[in-house]
C-alpha cells in the first residue's frame, strides 16, 4: 500500500467515524475534512466523478455548517420554557435522557412533587427540547442549579447562555447570585462569566427588575 492509498483510506475512514457522530456541528466538520481528503485523492488519480460527488457534498456541509455557526449565539434560536416541577413531559425528559444526565451529574436527585422554592426550565429550537435546567432557592437570594443539561446533539452549541446571560430567568426572580450544580463533571461555567468559588462556580448577577420576586 503506496501513500496515496493511505489518504483514500483514511479520508473514507473520516467518513465513517462523522457518521458515528450523535453532535451535529463535529458531524458536519467531519464529514467536510473526510470530503476534503478525498477530493484531493480522487483528482490525484483522476477519478472525475468521485471528485465531483465530494465537490457536492463539501459545498453541502459548508453551507450547513455557516448556518449553525450564524445562529449559534442568536436569540431566536433557542427559547427557555417554565414548566411545573412535576410536570409529566419534565419527568419523561429526564427519564429518557436519565443514563446520559447521571454520566454528567452523578449526584442528581429531583424528588417528585411541588415546591414554590424549586423552578424547572426547558430550553429549546422550535419544539425540540435541547436541554433542562433545574433549580431551587437559597437563603440570600441564591438560585442553586440542580440541574444543567444539554441533549448530546447540542451539545456543541451555547443553550445555556440564554438561560444565565440573555434569559431574565432570575434576575426578574430576584435572585442575586446563580451556584453551578455540585459535583458536575465537565462544567462550562467559565465561558459564560461565572467565577471559580470552591468546588461550584457562582454568577453575580444585576439588580432584579421592577416587580421581581425572591
Amino acid at each position: 500500500m503506496n501513500w496515496l492509498d493511505l489518504i483514500g483510506w483514511a479520508g473514507s475512514a473520516l467518513l465513517v467515524w462523522s457518521l458515528l457522530q450523535a453532535r451535529i456541528l463535529r458531524l458536519r466538520a467531519l464529514n467536510l475534512v473526510g470530503c476534503l481528503v478525498l477530493i484531493g485523492y480522487n483528482a490525484a488519480l483522476a477519478v472525475w466523478p468521485m471528485v465531483g460527488l465530494n465537490v457536492v457534498l463539501a459545498v453541502i456541509n459548508i453551507w450547513y455548517l455557516r448556518k449553525m455557526l450564524a445562529t449559534r449565539h442568536d436569540e431566536a434560536t433557542y427559547q427557555v420554557v417554565e414548566v411545573g416541577v412535576d410536570d409529566q413531559f419534565l419527568a419523561h425528559t429526564l427519564r429518557v435522557h436519565g443514563a446520559d444526565i447521571a454520566r454528567f451529574n452523578p449526584g442528581f436527585r429531583w424528588p417528585p412533587g411541588t415546591a414554590a422554592e424549586r423552578s424547572a426550565f426547558l430550553v429549546v429550537r422550535a419544539d425540540e427540547v435541547v436541554g433542562v435546567v433545574l433549580s431551587h432557592a437559597e437563603p440570600g437570594g441564591v438560585a442553586q442549579i440542580d440541574l444543567d443539561y444539554v441533549t448530546q446533539r447540542f451539545r456543541d452549541f451555547t443553550p445555556g447562555e440564554f438561560v444565565y446571560r440573555r434569559s431574565r430567568l432570575f434576575t426578574d426572580r430576584g435572585f442575586r447570585r446563580v451556584v453551578s450544580p455540585p459535583g458536575m463533571v465537565a462544567p462550562y461555567y467559565h465561558r459564560l462569566g461565572f467565577r471559580p468559588e470552591g468546588d461550584a462556580y457562582v454568577l453575580d448577577l444585576p439588580a432584579p427588575s421592577v416587580g421581581g420576586r425572591a
